[in-house]
């Protein structure tokens, strides 16, 4: 019967001074300001720390229109602008791969969302490229292989890494710094003029599309293959273009969740490949993944407070009383335990941090998978094989 007390509110934890504007963690107060600094030095960090993309690379960005791919983007754009302390010093590109198909969106829904899309990826400035699913159907058949490595990928971390930026600099003093606009408006990549209206596939490419997902036969098969055919037409358009890195927006809260799903799926033997920062079984492409760190929370913060937009497309199409794929029930089994329990998804976050990808790589062709290019696990006696 008494009254509910009012909240104080909170002081930054780092600035002492402002209000705080939300709690990352408990008792992690934040000002807006001071939120703005952790979460583009958090993104700074991770690729200096890795240091797996040199200077003067071209860097495909993956991009879906959702909220961690859509700040992903803004980091990027910041960390190129004049202004910006220590600057990325890689030249972005944008891809999207419109899936309208599978998941039952009219035509005219799929050219209002690929309206919105080209409107968010053009406001960039930066060059970008916009491929529906069906292109998938007609891949050349070295997407099943992988390319070529590069001589940059094998020590990412060694004398190469500051050969490259040794480089990268001497070229900027003989071009008189040219390097502080910002990096990306290729010719041969930035389309010319306004675009047109956005076009669809025919409809006998996408019946085709729709069959190969009904053949699937249960809601988690459907997931696991909308995410191969993705991942295969973006190193696909990384290759064609001549990119050396993709990156992609998993958040840790992602990465948490397919930790688990795979761990379901049979794919144990490959959690360091699927969810660690760099993906190297490609070969000549490798796949980044810098915004592993950033919880769904901190990501959401973010883009509300500072105006990043974003494009909600619908989820995958599942049939009428058909049981949850195993990536919604991992998904809705962590997000309930972390209401109770706040540390659950980075505890399992950081458990995925410890594992290996030495068991993922293939000593032939004959050992690989010819899905997804992991090594296969077959010597783990009678219960091994591999599910990918």
């Amino acid at each position: 019967d008494r009254p509910c007390p009012r909240s104080h509110p909170r002081t930054c934890m780092k600035c002492g001074q402002g209000t705080a504007a939300l709690v990352i963690r408990v008792g992690d107060p934040f000002c807006r300001g001071c939120f703005r600094e952790y979460f583009v030095h958090k993104f700074r960090a991770m690729l200096g720390k890795n240091r797996v993309i040199f200077p003067g690379e071209k860097v495909l960005l993956a991009v879906s229109g959702g909220p961690a791919s859509s700040a992903m983007v803004r980091q990027v754009q910041e960390g190129l602008s004049r202004e910006a302390a220590k600057r990325l010093r890689f030249v972005p590109g944008l891809v999207y791969v419109e899936e309208g198909a599978v998941r039952r969106q009219s035509p005219e829904q799929r050219e209002q969302t690929l309206a919105q899309m080209e409107t968010l990826l053009q406001a960039t400035g930066f060059p970008y490229h916009l491929i529906h699913l069906e292109e998938a159907l007609e891949l050349p058949p070295s997407i099943l292989q992988p390319g070529p490595e590069r001589a940059s990928t094998s020590s990412p971390s060694g004398p190469s890494y500051k050969e490259a930026v040794d480089s990268f600099i001497q070229q900027q003093r003989q071009d008189g710094d040219s390097g502080t606009s910002l990096p990306g408006h290729s010719t041969q990549d930035t389309p010319a003029g306004p675009p047109g209206p956005p076009r669809l596939p025919a409809a006998a490419q996408s019946q085709e599309l729709l069959r190969s997902f009904e053949a699937a036969g249960t809601a988690t098969a459907r997931e696991e293959l909308l995410e191969m055919l993705r991942t295969h037409l973006i190193v696909q358009t990384a290759r064609d273009r001549g990119y050396a890195k993709v990156m992609t927006g998993e958040s840790l809260t992602r990465v948490a969740v397919k930790l688990l799903s795979n761990l379901s799926l049979g794919r144990g033997a490959y959690l360091a490949v699927d969810t660690g920062f760099t993906d190297q079984r490609h070969g000549d492409v490798m796949v980044v993944r810098p915004m592993r760190d950033y919880t769904a929370k901190e990501i959401a913060f973010y883009n509300h407070f500072f105006g990043v937009p974003t494009v909600i497309v619908p989820p995958l199409f599942t049939k009428r009383q058909e049981k949850l794929s195993i990536h919604q029930l991992v998904e809705r089994f962590l997000l309930g335990l972390q209401e109770e329990f706040p540390s659950t998804i980075s505890t399992v976050y950081r458990t995925g941090e410890k594992l290996s990808p030495e068991p993922a790589k293939a000593s032939s062709e004959s050992q690989r998978c010819l899905l997804c290019l992991c090594g296969l696990d077959t010597d783990g006696g009678e219960w091994g094989g591999h599910w990918g």
